[in-house]
């Protein structure tokens, strides 16, 4: 049996406007995208739920969906693309069904995994955006950061937009997720995991980013300067206890011990380096990363006046 696509118009239970739903007759599987009205003429994309574990991110689309005008595309006006990516792992509770989407990217239409071929769509949902948001949570502390793979304009102003410290530049580190892959995309970690600290930290900051692309006109959007951290390399987690001794982003003192299990003892040999996404259970295989703070990330130059100090 084929395999078909199809889109469809319905009214879920927590909206009250109409939605697309991206169904795939054979698996049963599908993502929702709800289109709501921009202040401006841009075109924006906010994903959430693209780890079933992760349910900040699909809250806060929610939210907005409830909040935000309906989109006529009929009209000249900007659009919010709001996605729910990957609902067979929200009904799971787990962060994937078959494969890690956020590992998956391009994608593959052929692949025999979920995942693989979900990631195709989900690019091509927000193909063409002016920037594009995705909203993530982990089990590693505070603070919240930016992650980003390429720093052009669009990228610059969401990450100077948005209220977070610390940005990972994550240019030299996997090429196979949703940032790395698909043009002026940046995604945020917004806090720990399950919290709703994460969920009322990450509505505030979805917020901003369309204040920041002109998407929502509600108050001046604030722009600020924001510290880049280069991403490294991934620290391996073997098996047995683990023990993670510095937070994120605190300096790793020369010949201090990172991280420890029954497998690895990851002893720092150089000055500078800082932990990301440092946790004992957060990854099945991975401690975290290293970085480096290397540079400060400046608004663009075109950004409005209001700039937060």
């Amino acid at each position: 049996m084929a395999d078909r696509r199809v889109w469809f118009t319905v009214n879920a239970e927590h909206d009250t406007q109409p939605m697309r739903v991206y169904f795939r007759s054979v698996l049963h599987h599908y993502m929702k995208i709800l289109d709501r009205a921009a202040a401006g003429d841009t075109s924006v994309a906010i994903v959430g739920g693209m780890h079933g574990d992760e349910p900040a991110g699909w809250r806060i689309v929610n939210q907005l969906a409830d909040e935000l005008p309906a989109y006529n595309a009929d009209s000249d006006a900007g659009r919010i693309r709001l996605i729910i990516a990957n609902e067979p792992a929200i009904s799971a509770e787990t962060r994937y069904t078959e494969t890690d989407l956020n590992r998956a990217f391009p994608g593959d239409t052929e692949s025999d995994a979920y995942e693989d071929r979900l990631a195709v769509e989900l690019a091509e949902s927000v193909a063409g955006a002016d920037a594009v948001l995705a909203i993530h949570t982990s089990h590693s502390a505070p603070p919240p950061f930016a992650i980003y793979s390429d720093l052009t304009t669009s990228v610059r102003r969401t990450v100077a937009g948005m209220p977070v410290d610390y940005v990972l530049d994550a240019s030299e580190l996997r090429g196979t997720t949703f940032d790395s892959t698909v043009p002026h995309t940046v995604s945020i970690e917004v806090g720990r995991q399950g919290s709703e600290e994460a969920v009322d930290f990450g509505y505030k900051a979805v917020r901003a980013f369309l204040r920041a692309h002109g998407a929502l006109t509600d108050q001046p959007p604030t722009f600020s300067e924001t510290t880049i951290v280069k991403g490294l390399e991934e620290v391996p987690k073997g098996g047995g206890d683990p023990q993670v001794n510095y937070a994120n982003f605190e300096e790793i003192p020369t010949g201090a011990v990172f991280a420890s299990d029954d497998v690895y003892t990851h002893r720092v040999e150089e000055s500078g380096l800082v932990p990301v996404l440092a946790s004992e259970e957060g990854y099945e295989n991975l401690f975290g990363l290293y970085g480096r703070i290397t540079e400060t990330l400046e608004p663009p130059a075109d950004s409005p006046a209001v700039i937060d100090d």
